[in-house]
């Protein structure tokens, strides 16, 4: 349950429109719901500003289906992250309005608009074309989320002259994040540049001395570039969330 929905039902009990028993009835499942899968939190749209996101990989599409029905039950907005093309088709089934995007592995399922919150822009700077899958995840989560955002992609420092190009947008973002694989070196440029918060993702995309993104997590880690925050390995949701999270203050 959101916070609108709340609100309007907390009005309409008080208007006698619904009766507190009704509005008990409503509530029961607040502030978490067991089903044979899971516990679905319904109250963290109320303590953090958006409902629960599902985590696809591990489980079963009917895992998956049983966590969006009790979730599109309460009016909630839904997403779906690193969701494998095969369980798409049940979901499509159930819900024709689900958009899924296979680049990025997500599926949104709007059932209400998006309350727009965020105060900016966030702004999205991948380092080259096989970053853009974590960009994207980045991308739909902060739109999810309330936000405005624009992004810049394949900007890498192996032709810094092509983000140099760009440092009128750079600075008009209120919040900047930026995704590179290889040595990871973006972030660092970019917050030389800028008086933003820059949250860095580092990717697993390299060559063998890459270690899977532990190279660019590291070079990230210790960047010398003031006010670089750094989340985990294709983490593009999770720098989304805060990202949002510092936009809406």
């Amino acid at each position: 349950m959101n916070v609108v929905n709340l609100k309007k039902l907390l009005q309409r009990i008080q208007a006698g429109r619904v009766s507190v028993e009704k509005g008990l009835e409503e509530l029961k499942h607040l502030p978490y719901e067991q089903i044979d899968c899971a516990t679905i939190d319904h109250h963290r749209h109320l303590r953090q500003g958006a409902p629960e996101t599902i985590f696809g990989a591990g489980k079963t599409a009917a895992q998956v289906l049983s966590i969006m029905k009790k979730m599109k039950e309460k009016g909630n907005n839904i997403l779906v992250t690193r969701l494998e093309r095969e369980k798409v088709p049940p979901l499509r089934r159930a819900f024709p309005k689900a958009r899924y995007y296979p680049s990025s592995r997500v599926l949104t399922l709007i059932n209400h608009p998006v309350e727009m919150r965020g105060r900016g822009t966030i702004l999205v700077v991948c380092a080259g074309t096989s970053d853009i899958p974590v960009a994207e995840e980045a991308i739909l989560t902060a739109r999810m989320l309330g936000n405005r955002v624009e992004h810049l992609y394949d900007v890498g420092v192996a032709g810094i002259h092509r983000l140099m190009s760009q440092r009128e947008r750079l600075m008009a973002a209120s919040v900047l994040i930026v995704i590179a694989g290889m040595e990871g070196a973006l972030p660092s440029v970019v917050a030389g540049l800028v008086n933003r918060p820059v949250i860095a993702v580092p990717t697993s995309v390299g060559y063998g001395s890459h270690f899977g993104g532990i190279t660019a997590l590291l070079a990230m880690l210790n960047s010398c570039a003031s006010g670089v925050t750094v989340v985990n390995i294709d983490n593009g949701y999770g720098a989304a969330f805060a990202a949002s999270q510092i936009n809406r203050l």
